[in-house]
């Protein structure tokens, strides 16, 4: 099996378009690589329309709801979820969305990964000025709860959520993809619940999360660098000196921990689920790992549920040279009910913010996160009280747009204003 390097998106293009700097960061702070940036701590303004409350000289507008005609004739599909941009042609940005369906009936039957579900992928092609939506369609069909994911130089990955026989694996997909696909199952990166997948260009190595109480991190370490979603291992994360050491409860901001990886012998857990095997072998625990983010040379964490309020984590690791220890550092938690609420999706924004959006009491919102730590508050949720998650931000790569789901609502929209200044 072989993988073509997408035409528009170079590794040199991939790094640029997040932070590539965070290897020069000190061990317990981030990289502040913009000279100014949105340092907005003012109250939101009251959405008249009653969807998204923003900060002032910010808007947003409605690029699909579930239901509209698609491009391809059929209807876009509802619980839009993990979402990733990429360069398109002629001035376009591409966007991939999952859709965290379950049992369902595919929209093509004959390029269906199964017959009985309704989860998979749409695209949307906008204009990169103005956010027009030029054109949209289903990629993926027949999977089952795509969750989260994360781009590559090579597509988008999509990840099923759960674990049943014949699900729970990481699809990759073709953003330049104008129809329905046959699926692309990346068997070597595992099955288990999925969230998310973190990409290292340079090595090769994809970075992945699993939604489950006593979850693991994992990381599939490719054969070659040029060919990175086959052969190769699947490891779980060890903290050094420790077995099953628990990363979600009794932990300080500030506590860094030198990291190895314990080989998962049966990837595809025909006889043992991958977080048994990774416990078995001293793996370190995670409760609810969600969301995840590779930038420069880190991989950012969400424990949705950790923390000593139960009500989230953010952990970083940095990625190491062969000669020296992968570490992680736990970068943020809720400590108080003014904190942060069960943070699910993150990204980094090309000038070094971390973004988080909420899965948790009404209402949900998305969280700012600082270099220098201080924590603001982005977005609130105000459909039908702010009930509903927010999923799938991400920027675009020049940094004008923001683009989220409101999940339970079934909208997607793209957010523009003064990021930086």
């Amino acid at each position: 099996m072989s993988f073509t390097m997408l035409p528009k998106i170079s590794r040199r293009s991939f790094l640029g378009a997040g932070v590539a700097a965070a290897a020069a960061a000190g061990t317990f702070s981030w990289v502040y690589r913009a000279r100014n940036s949105w340092d907005q701590a003012v109250g939101l303004v009251a959405d008249p329309q009653g969807i998204i409350d923003l900060p002032p000289d910010f808007s947003y507008q409605v690029l699909q709801r579930v239901g509209d005609v698609m491009s391809d004739g059929f209807n876009a599909p509802s619980a839009p979820d993990g979402m990733a941009c990429f360069p398109g042609e002629e001035d376009t940005w591409i966007i991939m969305r999952n859709h965290e369906i379950h049992k369902g009936t595919p929209v093509d039957s004959g390029l269906a990964a199964a017959p009985d579900r309704g989860g998979g992928v749409s695209r949307l092609v906008i204009d990169r000025a103005s956010a027009a939506l030029r054109a949209s369609n289903m990629v993926l069909t027949g999977t089952s709860r795509n969750c989260s994911g994360g781009p590559t130089p090579y597509g988008w990955l999509s990840c099923e959520e759960v674990e049943e026989a014949g699900h729970g694996y990481v699809f990759l997909c073709d953003p330049g993809a104008s129809s329905v696909r046959a699926p692309h199952r990346l068997s070597a990166l595992g099955r288990f619940p999925h969230e998310a997948a973190a990409f290292d260009p340079t090595s090769g190595i994809t970075y992945l999360s699993e939604d489950a109480s006593q979850s693991a991190i994992y990381r599939h370490v490719p054969d070659s660098p040029e060919q990175p979603f086959v052969g190769g291992h699947l490891q779980a994360l060890k903290v050094q000196g420790q077995n099953r050491f628990d990363l979600s409860e009794g932990r300080k901001i500030g506590d860094q921990f030198a990291v190895e990886w314990v080989n998962i012998t049966d990837p595809t857990a025909a006889d043992k689920r991958t977080r048994t095997q990774a416990q078995q072998r001293g793996g370190a625990i995670f409760s609810r790992g969600e969301g995840a983010w590779f930038d420069g040379s880190s991989v950012y964490l969400c424990s949705t549920d950790g923390g000593p309020k139960g009500r989230g984590q953010l952990y970083r690791l940095d990625i190491a040279n062969a000669a020296q220890t992968d570490t992680l550092t736990l970068i943020a938690q809720a400590q108080g009910d003014g904190d942060f609420d069960h943070p699910d999706n993150v990204t980094v924004s090309p000038w070094g913010d971390i973004f988080l959006a909420e899965d948790g009491d009404a209402p949900n919102g998305v969280r700012v996160l600082k270099p220098d730590g201080r924590l603001l508050y982005f977005a609130r949720n105000v459909m039908n009280d702010g009930d509903s998650e927010i999923t799938g931000i991400c920027f675009s790569p020049d940094g004008k747009w923001l683009f989220l789901n409101i999940q339970w609502e079934d909208l997607t929209l793209a957010i523009t204003g003064p990021f930086m200044t």
